[in-house]
């Protein structure tokens, strides 16, 4: 703010307390005198936030994957590189992916938010695992589905409503909970990955074919056992086993 405009607000908070002018006027010519200068200084802060980083699609890797890795948004990721509703990924495939600067770590702040981060993640693949194993489900394929639908992160809520690293539907909860025998709460960790990893079960049980227990999990089973897997499914699919493959064989998931 400019001297003169510094001035004239003085000139107008002391009308106001002897009473010449309402504190509406005031609020009024306050915005009217700063507004142009925070409109300018918000112009083009999304864009500038973004540094464009080029990568070649490895085996197994998948867009969720990739925007954890790189800091970046998996819906802008998406639309910069004009992957549709399947995001659908091929190896060798050119990516631009816009990472988001502030979420770079420069200082030991960035580098602690990014520490719990990786605990959290490590928290969600520790219960996964251990769920899977206690209800006879692989272990590496329900830790691929968490991957491909949350990339192991619990606070992740979708459009639709999913919620939580294994991306449960409210209603799919409420259903998973007449299995458990007890209401299962969608936003504890336990919980979202039981009702995800009962789900899991009772598709492998019902379709005897794991890729159709995972396009089930994507697309729903009614709509597998009447029309197979749809053609937006089989990117999905495909992630998710190559994902298993990666981390049955010691390796990261993306």
């Amino acid at each position: 703010m400019t001297s003169d405009r510094m001035s004239l607000c003085r000139q107008l908070v002391a009308s106001v307390l002897t009473g010449v002018l309402g504190a509406g006027v005031l609020a009024a010519v306050l915005l009217s005198t700063t507004a142009p200068a925070l409109a300018h200084s918000s112009a083009g802060s999304r864009s500038d936030a973004r540094r464009l980083v080029e990568h070649r699609v490895r085996p197994g890797e998948t867009v969720t994957g990739l925007a954890v890795r790189f800091h970046a948004w998996t819906d802008e990721v998406i639309a910069r590189n004009h992957l549709g509703r399947g995001a659908h990924l091929d190896v060798g495939q050119h990516l631009v992916i816009p990472v988001v600067e502030a979420a770079l770590p420069r200082h030991r702040a960035h580098h602690d938010t990014r520490h719990q981060a990786h605990q959290a993640r490590s928290a969600v693949r520790r219960v996964v695992a251990r769920t899977a194993a206690a209800h006879g489900v692989d272990p590496q394929l329900a830790l691929a589905v968490a991957w491909q639908e949350s990339g192991w992160r619990m606070g992740l809520r979708s459009d639709a409503g999913a919620i939580g690293a294994m991306q449960v539907l409210p209603s799919t909860g409420a259903w998973m909970s007449l299995y458990e025998g007890r209401r299962l709460r969608l936003h504890r960790l336990h919980d979202n990955v039981t009702a995800g990893v009962r789900l899991l079960d009772v598709l492998l049980d019902e379709t005897t074919r794991t890729r159709r227990a995972v396009a089930a999990y994507y697309q729903g089973l009614g709509a597998v056992r009447e029309h197979g897997i749809y053609g937006e499914s089989r990117p999905y699919v495909r992630n998710v086993l190559a994902i298993r493959d990666r981390l049955e064989a010691g390796r990261p998931p993306a």
